[in-house]
C-alpha cells in the first residue's frame, strides 16, 4: 500500500521548535530539544507522525524523537506535534543509520520503535532495509538495560527475516508476544499503516524485544 497525499500545512504555524536536520543535532544533546530531561525513545521512519503524536500525549513522562528520511513527511509529522504544542516530541528529517552511527551514544535510549518499514521488495534492493545486521547491533548498543525494541510490519517475509537478524546479531530477549488491541476510536492505531492494514482485513506482525539488565 502506497502513501497517500499529505493534507495542507498551515503556514502560520512555526515548525522550527519541532523539526530538525542532522546538522542541528550536533553536538548530541537531547535535553536541549525538550522541555525537561526524561527517558528518550526514538521512532525510525515516522511517516505521517501518528505514533509520535499519540505516544507523546499518552506518555508525557518520556521524550520522543522521530526520524523520517523523506523531508515532506518529517515536516508534516512536525506539524502534527506543533498543532498539539507538545513539549516532549520532535522530528528529524534525516537518515536513521547516519544518526545512530554518528550521534546516538551507548545505552541512552529507553525504547526504539520501527513500524511498517519500507520492505524494498526487489531482491537487489533488500540491502536498503532499515533493519539489517548492522542496525540490529546499533539497536542493542544504544538501548538502556531493560530498554525495548518494537518491530511491527505487514510483510511476513520481512518480519521473519527481521527476527532472524535480531537473533543472530544481538543478545536481545525476544520476540515477546504483542497482543492486537481493539481500537477505541477511528484513529486509535499505532500508525496510519496499521490502520489501513487492519481495515483491509490483513495481518500485522508484531514483536517486542528487551535488552538484558
Amino acid at each position: 500500500m502506497g502513501r497517500r497525499a499529505l493534507p495542507a500545512i498551515d503556514p502560520a504555524i512555526d515548525l522550527s521548535p519541532y523539526l530538525y536536520t542532522f546538522e542541528q543535532l550536533q553536538p548530541w544533546d537531547p535535553d536541549s530539544l525538550f522541555a525537561s530531561g526524561q527517558p528518550l525513545e526514538i521512532e525510525v521512519g515516522s511517516g505521517k507522525g501518528l505514533f509520535m503524536q499519540r505516544a507523546a500525549l499518552q506518555f508525557p513522562e518520556h521524550n520522543f524523537l522521530g526520524i523520517e528520511i523523506a523531508r515532506k513527511y518529517a515536516r508534516f509529522s512536525a506539524y502534527r506535534l506543533a498543532q498539539q504544542q507538545l513539549s516532549n516530541a520532535v522530528m528529524v528529517a534525516g537518515d536513521a543509520h547516519r544518526i545512530f552511527r554518528e550521534l546516538v551514544p551507548d545505552a541512552s535510549l529507553a525504547a526504539i520503535h520501527i513500524y511498517f518499514p519500507d520492505p524494498w521488495w526487489k531482491m537487489r534492493h533488500k540491502k536498503r532495509r532499515v533493519l539489517n545486521e548492522w542496525f540490529a547491533a546499533q539497536i542493542e548498543r544504544t538501548l538502556l538495560p531493560g530498554g525495548a525494541l518494537h518491530f511491527w510490519t505487514d510483510v511476513q517475509e520481512y518480519y521473519d527475516s527481521g527476527l532472524d537478524i535480531l537473533a543472530g546479531a544481538t543478545g536481545l530477549r525476544g520476540p515477546l508476544p504483542v497482543a492486537e488491541e481493539p481500537p477505541d476510536t477511528e484513529m486509535d492505531y499505532r500508525t496510519h499503516f496499521e490502520r489501513r492494514t487492519r481495515l483491509h482485513g490483513e495481518p500485522v506482525y508484531r514483536s517486542e524485544f528487551r535488552k538484558g539488565t
